[in-house]
């Protein structure tokens, strides 16, 4: 799929804002800001950033300039509808292990696209190989000082690198990771394992080699291929338990020196593999302070805090993977980028909190509370939920674990729900019951499929999915 040259078009204005006062509608066409066609939503905030913002706007057919004088750094008021503006760089990289490859066909065609672009890396939390940067996106990132990035390693070995991505570029484009490392980026690095290709020895060469050529990394994920029913790579396979056991001994022998040699844990392995190896989750502590917690990594150990009220903030959900494609808000998130990174409590965009959405209920139904309560999440999800409400030790609360059909595979996670597994989940469930939905699972009021709640066949609250959250919603029932 490519995406066209579009104009940045104003989608919602402020009230009271600067853009109101000076007549910005929403429907707005943006042509240029200050004489320059903005590329992305990065350069349309730096020419917006000034005192004096000169505007020529396309409405109902007619070019209108429009002159603003506002402070410097007072925020336009003006939301965007996208985040990029010229064409994305798509991805010239086939990786068998691509998720995009393992879709059903018949999605939303936005859901196909497979982008590589270091914009969307810092705006979104999207991943980059670096195998279409340039000495010009360099010059870029540090001239506008867009950092942190994040980066898809797999393996510092430059013939595997190339073997994984399928793309000669890879052997080499690691170089621009050396660059940005040299130049104070803070840069996120990830490692996608693949059964007998960089795992075991492989995997210990590449930890071996982000410690002598890239041991300024802030760090590094290590997460466990997603397999799909539709994946078409023969040689792509989801682990063993012992495969993950090994990952998991790998990356904690390697914990150990990263923190004698740098003073820092640096390496960390996704929730998921403790999950598929069947071990307990680490520590609090063991995870440095929760800062991959949209890779999938320490989030059963927040969520579990956030339950039990040992954390006041609650994490919140992240754009997820896919969300920037069909028009996340301009400002981005950071965000989970990879749906084998979660453990399945989250990895979407939040959407609706709080609402109570009833369909095909009867009215002397829903008045009845409270009512029993039935928690909808994915297969992992489910694990880690468990154990929580088991120690409520209420009879009223119970776990309603969502088998994922549509992908199969090894696909588990609460953020690739889609309402057709739900659909097959609830219609097994009483009518009058209170059921919770996180909203991990929902982008832009949609879930993957295409449906809404509103196809759902009881009714659904949809919740924040962070444990406090989860907790006042079970609080209320009381």
């Amino acid at each position: 799929m490519r995406v066209k040259d579009t104009a940045p078009v104003v989608v919602s204005v402020t009230p009271g804002s600067v853009a109101e006062r000076f007549g910005v509608q929403a429907s707005d066409e943006i042509s240029t800001v200050n004489g320059i066609v903005p590329r992305d939503v990065i350069e349309w905030r730096v020419l917006t950033d000034g005192s004096t913002v000169e505007l020529e706007i396309r409405r109902g057919g007619l070019t209108i300039d429009v002159s603003i004088e506002k402070n410097e750094g007072e925020p336009l008021g003006a939301d965007i509808s996208s985040a990029v503006f010229d064409r994305v760089r798509t991805c010239d990289n086939h990786c068998p292990f691509c998720f995009i490859y393992q879709l059903p066909t018949g999605m939303r065609k936005s859901l196909y696209l497979k982008d590589d672009d270091y914009r969307l890396s810092f705006l979104y939390g999207n991943f980059t190989t670096l195998t279409r940067f340039t000495e010009a996106d360099l010059e870029r990132v540090l001239d506008e000082g867009l950092s942190p990035l994040n980066v898809s390693i797999h393996s510092t070995d430059p013939v595997v690198r190339t073997e994984l991505l399928r793309n000669r570029r890879g052997a080499v484009s690691l170089r621009w990771l050396r660059e940005l490392l040299d130049n104070g980026v803070k840069v996120n690095g990830q490692i996608v394992v693949c059964p007998g290709i960089n795992d075991g020895y492989e995997l210990t060469r590449t930890l071996i080699g982000v410690l002598d050529e890239y041991p300024e990394l802030h760090s590094v994920a290590v997460v466990p291929l997603g397999v799909s029913q539709f994946n078409p790579e023969s040689t792509m396979r989801e682990h063993t338990i012992e495969e993950a056991e090994r990952v998991i001994d790998i990356v904690e022998e390697w914990q150990v020196v990263f923190r004698s040699a740098l003073g820092r844990t640096l390496v960390f392995a996704a929730d998921e593999y403790y999950l598929m190896a069947d071990r307990p989750f680490p520590e609090a502590a063991h995870y440095d302070g929760f800062h991959l917690h949209e890779d999938g990594i320490g989030m059963a150990r927040t969520f579990e805090m956030e339950f039990h009220g040992h954390k006041d903030t609650s994490t919140g959900t992240e754009s997820g993977f896919f969300a920037w494609v069909d028009g996340a808000p301009a400002d981005g998130y950071r965000a989970i980028r990879n749906p084998a990174a979660d453990t399945g409590l989250r990895n979407g965009v939040p959407q609706v909190h709080n609402v109570t959405l009833r369909r095909r209920t009867p009215a002397s139904d829903v008045e009845k509370v409270p009512a029993p309560i039935g928690i909808l999440t994915g297969e992992y999800g489910a694990r880690v939920l468990e154990p929580l409400i088991a120690n409520l030790r209420r009879s009223d609360v119970r776990i309603i674990p969502v088998k994922n059909s549509f992908f199969g595979g090894n696909i588990a996670v609460t953020g690739l729900m889609v309402a057709q597994d739900i659909i097959t989940a609830l219609e097994a469930e009483p009518v009058a019951h209170r059921y919770l939905l996180p909203d991990v699972c929902l982008s832009e009021g949609r879930f993957l499929d295409g449906l809404t709640v509103l196809d759902l066949p009881r009714e659904v609250e949809v919740i924040p999915t962070d444990g406090n959250s989860l907790r006042r919603a079970l609080e209320n029932a009381q």
